[in-house]
């Protein structure tokens, strides 16, 4: 339905954790989890490929940008058959994990467990500390003293390490077991060296 290089275009102007990168990593896992679980290949791949379009949008207007790139995703997929086209737009509308729509297809909810995979592990770490450069935060905040401000430590507390108890698929959480261990560790041994213990 789109290439690789057709969705490139559609991302000039992503930040570090929402690139391309970020949406060939999310790409090859949806890929690895749709073959798995059976779900609709070419589906998933188009709302990988289109998953993040709405970003720059948000950026600029506000608004959702899982439901700019729902819309954006049926503008540039026109012309293929109609129910494929609202497949992929349901699966992106529903990617986000904070708010919108509950994925309901299977491939929706690959996609969904694709994209949270890639903000956690190792991947996630550098991800979260690319944010954190964005937004001026500083390396470590204790994300027990609610006073301080948002730190990657405070990110993985509230949000990073709860992702793998939301995944959807059984694949998905068998990967998460492994990037969620990785993550946790990572931030302990943070902990620890903060602290003049390691």
């Amino acid at each position: 339905m789109i290439t690789v290089e057709e969705a490139r275009q559609y991302y000039a102007d992503g930040d570090a954790a929402h690139d391309f990168d970020h949406v060939l990593r999310v790409l090859a896992l949806a890929e690895r989890i749709a073959q798995a679980e059976g779900a609709d290949v070419e589906i998933v791949r188009a709302a990988a490929l289109l998953h993040d379009v709405g970003r720059a949008e948000e950026r600029r207007s506000g608004g959702c940008h899982a439901r700019i790139g729902a819309a954006r995703a049926r503008e540039i997929l026109r012309g293929y058959p109609p129910d494929k086209v609202e497949a992929v737009a349901e699966a992106v509308a529903a990617h986000r994990f904070r708010r919108g729509p509950a994925p309901q297809s299977l491939e929706a909810r690959v996609l969904y467990d694709a994209d949270k995979l890639d903000a956690i592990g190792a991947i996630g770490v550098a991800r979260a500390y690319a944010v954190a450069g964005r937004e001026g935060q500083k390396l470590w905040g204790d994300p027990d003293d609610d006073q301080r401000e948002h730190t990657p430590a405070h990110e993985f507390a509230f949000k990073l390490s709860r992702l793998k108890d939301g995944l959807f698929t059984p694949t998905a959480r068998q990967i998460a077991a492994d990037r969620h261990d990785f993550m946790a560790e990572f931030f302990q041994r943070l902990a620890e060296e903060v602290r003049g213990r390691r």
